[in-house]
């Protein structure tokens, strides 16, 4: 038979080299992490209140409702979250324009420095992993990941990605 080439020989992943990969998912989430959590930490907030602040800051204005299907928790959860951020000032939630019922997210001037700074700790440490992996791993990286999420996962990402939620 003959020697599989490049990507080839990854359809054919063994039980411990899957093993090996989810492990260092594992590890790399925790490194992925630590920055943030550990400013969070300074504050009494985890990191429910960063994924809001990061997707808030992405798309200014969002809905709860919006914000509800991208992070994927309940309402009382994210509630529970945003009551927290807007009464330290760093999120303010106006009455929509269009339908009186909703509530439009904003971070304030407070908000988006907190979110800045904890998206500044990934992005350093993002951009040194994808600098020492090179081009072609990045895009393999990223194929990788999207290929693991759930089809209707993957389009909440794709619309983020794109602007659309």
């Amino acid at each position: 038979m003959p020697e599989m080439q490049g990507g080839e020989a990854l359809l054919f992943l063994t039980d411990e080299q899957l093993r090996q990969g989810i492990e260092a998912m594992f590890f790399a989430y925790r490194a992925f992490t630590s920055d943030p959590d550990r400013i969070l930490a300074t504050m009494a907030y985890g990191r429910a209140h960063h994924r809001a602040l990061h997707f808030i800051a992405r798309r200014p204005g969002t809905t709860v409702s919006n914000l509800l299907t991208i992070l994927g928790v309940t309402k009382q959860s994210l509630n529970r979250v945003l009551r927290t951020l807007i009464e330290d000032g760093l999120v303010e939630s106006r009455v929509g324009t269009a339908d009186k019922r909703e509530r439009n997210l904003h971070l304030t001037e407070e908000g988006a420095a907190l979110e800045q700074r904890l998206s500044d700790a990934q992005r350093a440490r993002m951009r040194a992993a994808y600098r020492a992996a090179g081009p072609e791993a990045v895009a393999g990286f990223r194929q990788v990941l999207e290929a693991m999420m759930d089809p209707e996962i993957r389009r909440q990402y794709y619309a983020v990605r794109e602007g659309e939620a």
